[in-house]
């Protein structure tokens, strides 16, 4: 039978890590398809491990709030990590506020929260945005708390919810 490059490894190229293997040696793989009339077997190495992006992904949802590890800073943004699935948050999503939607803000290490806004199986990535979990925070406070017509701001309406809790 034959593994083809895209059978190799779930993580990076197949082509990156063909070197690893050498004639001889003896690797464990599942027959992923048979074709008899043009007697060819197809094998997998990868499929012999569960997929490591939907171990991590498997029951997150657009919308669920994730907590991630910053692992590279960029000028572009950041690069995080969540249960062994690398994404990355465009510097436009670290904030609502575009005095905070800098890179260098955060370090290797911080763990923030963030809203999941995609999930890509294909290129197996998370979408990710802290501004996207800072709204959806401030219309859930505001729901709770008091109503936009109201005329109150969030300001007041977080003080009065403050001075709620001070007073229990």
């Amino acid at each position: 039978g034959m593994v083809h490059l895209s059978d190799l490894t779930w993580e990076g190229r197949g082509e990156d890590v063909i070197g690893d293997f050498r004639k001889g040696d003896i690797v464990n793989a599942k027959v992923t398809e048979v074709d008899v009339e043009k007697e060819r077997i197809s094998l997998s190495i990868k499929a012999m491990d569960g997929d490591p992006f939907q171990d991590a992904v498997g029951g997150v949802k657009r919308g669920t709030i994730v907590t991630v590890e910053v692992t590279k800073i960029e000028d572009g943004g950041i690069e995080v990590d969540y249960e062994g699935a690398k994404s990355f948050i465009r510097r436009s999503d670290l904030s609502r506020d575009r005095a905070e939607q800098r890179p260098e803000r955060f370090g290797v290490g911080d763990k923030i929260d963030a809203r999941v806004t995609n999930i890509d199986a294909k290129t197996r990535r998370l979408g990710l945005s802290i501004k996207a979990r800072e709204i959806a925070e401030e219309k859930e406070a505001v729901e709770q708390f008091g109503s936009s017509d109201s005329g109150a701001s969030l300001g007041d309406i977080l003080g009065a919810a403050l001075n709620k809790d001070d007073d229990a």
